[in-house]
């Protein structure tokens, strides 16, 4: 099964959530992330990833239209604006939308700002071992 994780900028969420999908799904497996827009790979994705021994740190931010060739046999949207922009050509597929907070719009002291990024890296990893299995092997 190919995957297709969509969000806005493809620098946090998305890419979080890829990386999440390879450590627990790859051998089975492809998992991509894209945005509508690229906004490039955030260092504090990177860093919290890597608190668990998951390195993102080599994937790249781009938009959906650059895997154009790809037929996804499962697209998840993360946030909602990728879920309304979501190109019409990747509506043919199966397309489930979970919403998952923007952990790049955090405020406070650098702690508050990573303790947003652990907290979504969290939810997304949940997704991943428990919702996302249950997608991959129906």
């Amino acid at each position: 099964m190919t995957t297709l994780f969509l969000c806005t900028g493809n620098s946090c969420r998305s890419q979080m959530i890829e990386g999440l999908a390879r450590a627990r799904w790859g051998e089975n497996h492809r998992f991509y992330s894209a945005g509508v827009e690229a906004h490039g790979l955030n260092s504090k994705a990177v860093r919290v990833m890597a608190e668990i021994g998951i390195d993102i740190s080599s994937h790249e931010s781009k938009v959906v239209d650059t895997l154009s060739d790809i037929d996804f046999d499962l697209v998840i949207t993360v946030c909602g604006h990728a879920h309304e922009s979501c190109p019409a050509y990747l509506r043919d597929g199966n397309i489930i939308h979970r919403g998952f907070p923007d952990p790049a719009k955090a405020e406070g002291s650098e702690d508050e700002v990573m303790a947003a990024f652990r907290s979504v890296r969290d939810e997304l990893k949940v997704f991943v071992d428990d919702e996302l299995g249950k997608l991959l092997h129906m």
